[in-house]
């Protein structure tokens, strides 16, 4: 067997081991809270008294205007000089979380946006309040809208995640650059990194264009019956 074949092997599980214990929790917390946060920016910006959306927007324009990396060293590296320490992994979700919050507010306020006055004006006339109008009717039809680029997102965050080894974070790039510490093989053990990295793109890619197949799919089928 060549030696770099039996390097990847041999660093296989390790690699493997870091994902599945760091970079995919990593990824799925910070989505999730991310969406959540994103959700609240959004209808915030839209409908919230004139402060509240001074300050959702504010948080969209710093977060957007930074690079993530730096938002994450002034998180785990910055914080602890005012007294805030965190472990590398919360300092971590809580960057992702407020990175992908930003983002996703500003994909979501502009799917709400597009859904059509007279889906308010519906909803309205059948006795909704603005809670079950937006509950009921706003957000299906917006979430279907939002699946693509929100998709997106979450498929960019599984990559993002390797930023997370500049704080320590022993996740998938972090346990490659460990291993290139003791075997100095850094092009092939990097090279195995970015082929898992791509593995795990390519079949979200895939589950992402079955998800908007079964979207419009249903779509569709609300528009018939309309």
């Amino acid at each position: 067997m060549p030696h770099w074949l039996q390097l990847m092997a041999e660093s296989l599980p390790s690699l493997l081991w870091a994902g599945l214990i760091f970079t995919i929790p990593l990824t799925l917390l910070s989505f999730a809270f991310g969406l959540i946060l994103g959700l609240i920016t959004a209808i915030a910006r839209l409908f919230g008294p004139t402060p509240v959306a001074a300050i959702a927007r504010f948080y969209v324009w710093v977060i957007r205007g930074t690079p993530l990396l730096v938002q994450l060293f002034v998180i785990f590296y910055g914080l602890p000089s005012i007294g805030i320490l965190l472990d590398a992994f919360p300092a971590a979700l809580i960057g992702f979380t407020l990175n992908i919050g930003a983002y996703s507010s500003e994909i979501i306020r502009a799917v709400i946006s597009s859904v059509p006055k007279g889906q308010w004006e519906a909803a309205y006339s059948i006795g909704m309040s603005w809670r079950q109008a937006m509950g009921r009717t706003i957000l299906p039809q917006a979430g279907r809208v939002a699946v693509p680029p929100l998709s997106n997102t979450f498929i960019s965050l599984v990559k993002d995640t390797s930023l997370a080894a500049a704080i320590t974070v022993p996740e998938l790039f972090q346990a490659a650059q460990r291993i290139v510490a003791t075997t100095y093989e850094p092009l092939i053990l990097y090279i195995e990194a970015a082929l898992i990295y791509l593995v795990l793109s390519s079949v979200l890619s895939q589950l992402q264009v079955r998800l908007e197949r079964r979207f419009a799919r249903y779509g569709g089928m609300l528009e018939a019956n309309a």
